[in-house]
């Protein structure tokens, strides 16, 4: 599957979102629950969780009420598939600390399947740079953090219930992952995140986006809550300035000693002639149209490496188009109940199934079916043909998506 920036953004024109809102003030789309079904669903997290090898402490992690859950709490010492030692977390133990309330999070997650890469690259393609997520599944009345600030981008994908954001007037004056800003207290965050700006109630398919060091918390609504937030991390001025030691370290003049001084009036003019020379150079460095190329690539190439391979088009045994990604998704089509709990109900002697956008009549032998179909979290046409071999499980898949019951995943 691929999106685009318009596609994450509608029905709101990107023209308008770069003018008004990047790096600029918070902005909430309202979506439907088909918009980011394709994204992650209760099922693919089940899915993820179960692949008990690829976790860790690090990469899961559980918070309680605010505060981080000691990694010893929910997992056991364990030996990695490759021999070494690790912290690894246990099912057992996870679901007790889900169970009083516990959130998870899932760190750097969006290469694990095609729709949660999907939005990263969506991102990515726009050019607003490397484009990292993180599953945050939450509970109602527990908050897992207090107020922050992040130090890049977000843009927070709601796919599974509600949630609620605080969103403060305070901006931190584009903090980056440093101790300089990592290192500030929570009374800190506490005075400078000002007044309340805004509540946004996220819903499945809405989109919150948070320009670089905007105060915000959340709390789940309703009895549980899932959302992605995909953090963006752009190219900045300090890339340049690494640029540049680099290119210095080339430069004899910055490898000569500085002036020695002895507190007299002509060290330390001599120190401070030097110092303006060094600046003038690495000004003249910045002009460099070699330095220049290397940093317009630098900032072009702002993603990270994710996908790419397909190893029959390798052998010349397919099409080399689908690579990546896309490729990835292809297989049998999954299909996301969108109406969990939703019934065909009788009227007369026929059924009719009702959803927001439509009432679709049914057949007695596809109203059975469609009542299976959406006792599940997901469903497939070879599971719907096996259970109801009777109904033409394609076309009633088709229907039901038509109607809004259903999203393609």
């Amino acid at each position: 599957m691929a999106l685009t920036l318009a596609d994450l953004l509608a029905p709101m024109d990107p023209a308008r979102f770069l003018a008004e809102f990047h790096d600029k003030q918070p902005l909430h789309i309202q979506g439907g629950a088909a918009k980011f079904a394709q994204v992650l669903s209760w099922a693919g997290i089940d899915r993820l969780l179960n692949q008990t090898h690829i976790w860790s402490s690090q990469s899961l992690k559980l918070q309680m009420d605010t505060q981080p859950v000691p990694p010893e709490a929910y997992c056991i010492r364990a030996t990695s598939r490759d021999n070494t030692p690790v912290m690894q977390p246990e099912a057992g133990r996870l679901r007790e600390w889900v169970a009083k309330g516990a959130s998870v999070v899932l760190n750097d997650v969006d290469s694990l399947t095609p729709g949660l890469a999907s939005v990263s690259q969506a991102l990515e393609n726009a050019g607003f740079g490397r484009a990292q997520a993180n599953v945050y599944i939450s509970f109602q009345a527990h908050k897992a953090f207090p107020t922050h600030f992040d130090t890049h981008d977000v843009w927070a994908v709601q796919v599974e219930g509600e949630k609620t954001w605080n969103i403060w007037s305070g901006r931190a004056d584009y903090p980056i992952p440093h101790p300089a800003f990592r290192s500030l207290g929570q009374a800190h965050h506490e005075r400078a995140r000002g007044t309340l700006r805004e509540k946004v109630l996220l819903k499945a398919g809405d989109l919150l986006y948070l320009p670089r060091g905007w105060y915000h918390d959340a709390l789940a609504e309703g009895p549980a809550s899932v959302h992605v937030a995909y953090g963006v991390h752009a190219p900045i001025g300090l890339d340049l300035a690494n640029l540049l030691t680099e290119r210095a370290l080339q430069d004899p003049m910055f490898r000569q000693p500085l002036p020695r001084q002895d507190g007299t009036p002509a060290a330390q003019f001599a120190l401070t002639s030097r110092a303006a020379q060094l600046g003038q150079r690495l000004a003249e460095l910045a002009r460099d149209p070699q330095v220049l190329q290397v940093l317009a690539r630098h900032v072009a190439e702002a993603r990270y490496p994710r996908g790419g391979v397909n190893l029959l088009a390798a052998r010349g045994l397919e099409p080399s188009e689908g690579t990546g990604e896309a490729a990835a998704g292809e297989g049998v089509p999954v299909f996301r109940v969108l109406s969990p709990g939703a019934k065909p109900v009788r009227r007369g002697a026929e059924w009719v199934l009702k959803t927001a956008s439509a009432t679709l009549p049914l057949s007695p032998p596809e109203a059975e079916a469609t009542a299976w179909l959406l006792s599940r979290r997901e469903v497939d046409e070879a599971s719907l043909h096996a259970a109801h071999p009777g109904v033409d499980a394609a076309a009633l898949l088709h229907r039901l998506t038509e109607a809004g019951a259903l999203a393609q995943q």
